[in-house]
């Protein structure tokens, strides 16, 4: 499959690249796209709620009432949870939501992804670009010449590029990675997948190996 390179300015520049049919191509595999979407989102929680239960609570031991005699059921504790107050029974602890996931699988995902995207057109290629300082107005600028003003856009970067990250951070919508970070969550997330041309190359030998 071949797409053509744009410029900063959405102009064709008359060169194109071949995606890779291994990559860009396959059969997409849903269930494995569910996979890495759960573990990504489930790596994301923190885990840290909790709630009080019977031996957390502060309150008095004494027995509240005799046993026998009251005609109602016996009671031992004012931190049982029959009363108010008292604790709650199998609260949520603290725990990690996260989970193993095969490294073929993870691949795989990312690959379905990203075939997904190519089939529905949503992959862009662009040729580098710099910023000599940070200026959320510029990345804007770029953003409208890809008509993607005020749509969810993920830029894979041929390494760290400070001044564009600076320039994106700001923009809700915007997502700037490197070509060995782009998740299965991102692509499937992002109406368009940007890649500079450079880190288009090194994306495909990392994810072909």
């Amino acid at each position: 499959m071949k797409v053509a390179v744009v410029d900063i300015n959405g102009k064709d520049t008359g060169k194109k690249v071949e995606l890779s049919n291994d990559i860009f191509a396959i059969e997409p595999n849903e269930h494995a796209i569910y996979l890495d979407v759960k573990q990504h989102l489930a790596n994301k929680r923190q885990g840290t709620h909790k709630a009080k239960e019977r031996a957390d609570i502060i309150g008095s031991t004494r027995k509240i009432k005799k046993q026998k005699g009251t005609g109602t059921a016996r009671a031992g504790s004012i931190k049982s949870p029959i009363f108010r107050g008292g604790g709650r029974v199998f609260g949520p602890r603290p725990r990690s939501y996260s989970f193993k996931l095969n490294k073929n699988t993870k691949k795989l995902a990312r690959k379905s992804a990203l075939s997904i995207a190519a089939k529905n057109k949503n992959i862009v290629v662009m040729d580098n670009f710099e910023f000599d300082q940070p200026k959320t107005k510029d990345f804007s600028a770029v953003l409208k010449a890809l008509n993607l003003d005020g749509k969810k856009a993920v830029f894979v970067m041929d390494g760290q590029n400070n001044n564009v990250y600076l320039s994106a951070r700001n923009l809700s919508r915007v997502k700037i990675v490197t070509n060995t970070s782009l998740s299965t969550y991102e692509t499937m997330n992002a109406s368009k997948v940007v890649f500079i041309k450079g880190a288009l190359e090194e994306f495909e030998a990392n994810l072909s190996k």
